[in-house]
């Protein structure tokens, strides 16, 4: 379920429906992201298509602040949205706010 908080912030989850690392896919807009919830109860936000080949990164594996794409393995970092050298592009990042436990994302 989606909620607008106002014209950019958008809900989109409760944060204990996030798991740490397990990546969770989610359209807002005909935009496909891909919520990361990290240790520390932040949750990171990106464009859920490894710039490569398009890999679904909600599918990939997670490590810390990064997460492996399931298609070619590419590392991208999930707070800048860069793929580790020695590959190289990347994916669009989104702000993420958390109000009282929802998750609320920043579009632009």
């Amino acid at each position: 379920m989606t909620q607008v908080l106002n014209e950019q912030h958008i809900y989109v989850a409760q944060l204990r429906e996030l798991s740490v690392g397990i990546g969770k896919k989610l359209t807002i807009a005909g935009l496909e992201l891909a919520l990361f919830r990290q240790d520390n109860d932040e949750v990171l936000a990106v464009e859920n298509r490894c710039p490569h080949k398009g890999g679904v990164l909600s599918d990939g594996i997670v490590s810390g602040e990064h997460v492996f794409c399931p298609m070619h393995d590419w590392k991208i970092d999930l707070r800048k949205g860069e793929a580790v050298a020695p590959d190289v592009g990347c994916v669009k990042t989104y702000d993420v706010s958390i109000i009282d436990d929802g998750v609320y994302l920043l579009m632009d």
